[in-house]
């Protein structure tokens, strides 16, 4: 399927779109409590949105600035694809998207915490995971790095 669109989300709709595919994927589906998924961070992070005929697909979003130690990389975080859009290489083109969305900003990598089921899917594009498995959401986690 190529019949989908990236883009940054701007305005209230796009953001309550964010929204409900991180709902449908982490809160249902993953069973994250929804108090968690949603954070004070989401009011000034970057939001990107994957839109085909019937609506979204996926979401995730890119945080500059979270990591005061290394201003230069740039956080990619809450990557969700709907069930229906899995495999149809949405979740690949998100994670560009918000690679480009960083070097546009300036930024020289991005940082992730990849759930240990999608660390191939993140290596495949070129992240490496570092440091040890932690948990998150009681799930377990590793870090991953891309320099862009």
């Amino acid at each position: 399927m190529s019949d989908f669109v990236v883009r940054e989300a701007t305005g209230a709709a796009d953001r309550e779109a964010c929204f409900a595919v991180r709902k449908e994927v982490f809160v249902v589906e993953q069973r994250v409590p929804e108090e968690i998924e949603y954070d004070a961070h989401d009011a000034d992070a970057v939001h990107l949105l994957a839109l085909g005929p019937d609506g979204p697909l996926g979401t995730g979003r890119l945080l500059i600035g979270h990591l005061p130690s290394d201003p230069a990389t740039g956080s990619l975080g809450r990557l969700a694809v709907t069930r229906a859009a899995r495999g149809l290489g949405v979740g690949a083109a998100l994670v560009r998207a918000i690679e480009e969305a960083a070097r546009v900003r300036g930024l020289a990598a991005v940082d992730l915490h990849a759930q240990t089921h999608a660390l191939g899917f993140y290596e495949r594009l070129g992240y490496e995971a570092y440091g040890p498995e932690f948990p998150d959401a009681g799930m377990p986690h590793r870090a991953m790095r891309r320099a862009l």
